[in-house]
């Protein structure tokens, strides 16, 4: 019952506070950069603001194009259950690994590729090749990465992973330095984040996401927004239970429950101010040039795959 009450928790704070995380990033951001901060509740509001509006459909769009927000809204909460962010004692940790977690955000990547194509805008299927393109790479260096870490635990479940790191200090091993810079780069590739895009630009020569989602307005943006916050947090939240798991409650309690919260908090915002100074140093690379990007970070998870084997 405990587990139970800790998975909808932890859904609950997916949910509140992603809009918040991203406001951080862009409070940092401003701050770094000599501008006037928006507010760290700056995206509830354009989330009300989209809320309120009217939506507008093309006429010849389908089911696919009115499903998506939805579905994908609904596979980044499912993901927020899998992940431990508060306590390793989750009920569907048993059923749903790292391979089901990848899994659910192809899902999503691939219906809003659909989305972006079942339109016919020129945009819309420009986004979608660049994104499947993107795609194709990162998620095999995802898998990598992540097995690489399981051969340390012999689990590729997120909870026994988190639970095995945390008990056994793992952390000063080869293979692992090796398997969360892939991670770092991956998590790049697949929230849009610079170099490999710019989440705030709209020029069509560059835009890979944004493509994809220009046709839509009202609740459906608002919809797509919010799981691409939610998405940034949980991909902070994973590299935290595969690396940093210090602060995840391992016991059938609630009481140790507020205290994870605190270190997910902290963890959160050191992993934003991270996230800023990447961005701020960094500027956005040719489209060409992501290729050897993503081929960078799945070549660091093969190292660390073969030096668990030959140095540990």
């Amino acid at each position: 019952m405990n587990g139970s009450i800790v998975e909808i928790l932890q859904i609950v704070i997916l949910i509140g506070l992603a809009p918040a995380f991203a406001g951080w990033i862009k409070v940092v951001k401003c701050r770094m950069q000599g501008r006037t901060s928006p507010g760290l509740f700056r995206p509830y509001r354009d989330l009300a603001k989209l809320f309120s509006k009217d939506i507008v459909l093309a006429e010849n769009a389908s089911w696919i194009f009115r499903f998506t927000p939805y579905l994908v809204f609904g596979t980044v909460i499912i993901a927020g259950a899998v992940v431990p962010m508060l306590s390793t004692n989750l009920p569907l940790s048993l059923t749903a690994d790292a391979i089901v977690l990848v899994g659910l955000f192809g899902i999503a990547r691939f219906f809003t590729a659909l989305a972006g194509m079942d339109i016919g805008t020129a945009f819309g299927g420009m986004g979608s090749s660049r994104e499947m393109m993107v795609a194709s790479l990162a998620e095999p260096a995802m898998l990598m990465a992540i097995f690489t870490v399981s051969l340390l635990c012999g689990s590729t479940s997120l909870s026994g992973i988190a639970g095995t790191v945390s008990g056994a200090g793992f952390i000063a091993k080869p293979s692992l330095a090796f398997a969360f810079f892939a991670f770092v780069l991956i998590a790049l590739a697949e929230n849009g984040r610079i170099p490999v895009d710019n989440p705030a630009t709209h020029l069509e020569l560059t835009m890979l996401h944004e493509a994809m989602i220009l046709e839509y307005s009202g609740r459906h943006l608002a919809l797509i927004e919010w799981a691409g916050m939610m998405k940034l947090f949980l991909f902070m939240a994973i590299g935290s239970a595969l690396f940093f798991p210090f602060g995840i409650d391992a016991a059938d309690n609630i009481s140790g429950i507020p205290q994870a919260f605190v270190f997910l908090v902290v963890k959160l915002g050191a992993a934003g101010v991270v996230l800023v100074l990447i961005e701020t140093g960094l500027a956005k690379m040719r489209l060409f040039r992501l290729t050897e990007f993503l081929g960078s970070a799945f070549l660091m998870a093969t190292l660390g795959m073969l030096s668990f084997f030959i140095l540990e």
